[in-house]
């Protein structure tokens, strides 16, 4: 079974990971944050650096994914194929990053590769707000992510909002992370718990 973890960068979503595969024993893939050889200079140039970054990690979760659909076990994973497609790209298209022959490029590369990939048994979204995240992200303070601006966050949320009202490739879990402490409160934690069995349950 795959369980995929979506959300705008600070909602959380490495901590849950973490917290869930802890509960209920199951593998886990997450972002490759440590090894991304594009992603300072990207933070550094977004409009020469765009493309290599999303096409690194269309190729990084495509490979996960292919991981997870040769396992038996039941995986986690930390971020999924389609927010790199439907919320960063095109973001980073829109705001005049990247250009329209590489967008269209990248998209037609992610197209041929979904088509040999399962979506996740269950997504489960953490919703947050612009001010929840910037908390979030000073207070795990990683150097390259200081420079981000709140109207980046801002258009990602929205982005998120839009595919998220549209996902329809199977069972979703929406997490309102602004009211929900479950990297500190277990009783918010076992909420969480409760829905994802009802949700696991359910798929059988």
């Amino acid at each position: 079974m795959h369980i995929a973890v979506a959300g705008n960068i600070g909602s959380g979503k490495t901590t849950l990971t973490e917290l869930l595969a802890k509960h209920y024993n199951w593998q886990t893939h997450y972002e490759n944050v440590s090894q991304n050889p594009y992603l300072n200079d990207f933070y550094e140039d977004m409009q020469r650096w765009s493309f290599n970054l999303q096409v690194y990690y269309l190729n990084s979760r495509f490979t996960q994914i292919q991981e997870i659909q040769q396992t038996d076990k039941v995986v986690i994973q930390d971020r999924t194929i389609y927010e790199d497609a439907y919320i960063f790209a095109p973001n980073l298209h829109s705001m005049g990053l990247m250009t329209t022959r590489d967008f269209e490029n990248y998209f037609s590369l992610f197209n041929l590769i979904e088509s040999f990939v399962s979506a996740p048994d269950l997504l489960i979204y953490l919703r947050a707000s612009v001010p929840t995240l910037v908390n979030q992200i000073q207070q795990r303070g990683r150097e390259y992510e200081e420079s981000i601006r709140l109207d980046y966050l801002k258009r990602l949320n929205e982005r998120y909002e839009a595919w998220i009202s549209t996902y329809d490739k199977g069972k979703i879990l929406i997490i309102d992370v602004d009211n929900n402490n479950y990297h500190t409160d277990p009783e918010d934690l076992g909420k969480i718990i409760s829905g994802i069995d009802a949700e696991i349950h359910g798929l059988f």
